[in-house]
């Protein structure tokens, strides 16, 4: 089972702390797997970690989660070696590909050598949801902006491309993030951006923005476009998602 259509899912947000787990999957991972059509059997879902080397310990934090909500879950990794021997094969038997936060610029760069770029798009136009958090979302893209070269927040512009937009993600909790946005999309440097506050996500059916939704109540989703020199935002308000019972 596969989603009808190309089908992203764009967030800044899907963890929380589990009752009995220290992570557990809330609302936009449980929607992505809505969003991918499967019923009748376990969910698959792939966990990426490339944004942060791979951490076994948070491997093991995402299992675990897996575990507690009832889905089968397959990692990727790319350190030392890819983990799988075959690895689009792998890709292509997922509902969902769930990518974590952390350096999307070593993200991009380790996928590249490793062909994941094609992978993923492959995927992509297969129907594989294609989703996850923060570096995880940017990658989807045109680019966006990144704390991947240091504190100081700079643009990227080199992400994958599936989306042609910009991305800013955490846009109400890192305070450099809206006025950076604005600026890089008020000089042409980032084209229209589509931005999520922690909590929210963007649906894209094919390169469409058919829907934001959230997981935290009072928070927004943003579209930002350049209009002579400057930039203009406009909110979107989010759909509400439900509460998953683990």
């Amino acid at each position: 089972m596969t989603a009808p259509e190309p089908t992203i899912l764009a967030t800044s947000g899907g963890h929380r702390t589990g009752g009995r787990t220290m992570v557990a999957f809330d609302a936009l991972v449980h929607h992505a797997l809505e969003l991918s059509g499967v019923h009748g059997r376990r969910p698959r879902i792939m966990y990426v970690g490339t944004a942060i080397g791979d951490a076994e310990h948070f491997t093991a934090r995402m299992a675990e989660a897996a575990r507690v909500a009832g889905f089968d879950l397959t990692p990727l990794h790319l350190f030392p070696m890819p983990n799988l021997d075959d690895v689009e094969g792998t890709v292509l038997e997922q509902d969902v590909v769930w990518v974590m936060g952390g350096s999307v610029a070593n993200l991009l760069a380790v996928w590249r050598v490793h062909g994941l770029d094609a992978i993923f798009r492959r995927a992509w136009e297969a129907g594989v949801v294609l989703s996850g958090v923060s570096a995880g979302s940017i990658c989807w893209f045109q680019g966006g902006t990144t704390d991947s070269f240091g504190p100081e927040l700079r643009p990227l512009t080199d992400a994958l491309g599936f989306l042609p937009y910009g991305n800013g993600v955490h846009y109400d909790s890192d305070e450099g993030r809206r006025p950076l946005v604005h600026r890089l999309v008020a000089d042409g440097t980032l084209p229209v951006t589509h931005c999520t506050d922690d909590g929210v996500g963007l649906v894209y059916r094919g390169t469409e923005l058919v829907e934001a939704v959230t997981e935290t109540t009072g928070k927004g989703a943003y579209v930002v476009v350049r209009e002579g020199d400057s930039a203009v935002e406009k909110r979107l308000e989010p759909r509400r998602l439900p509460r998953p019972r683990y």
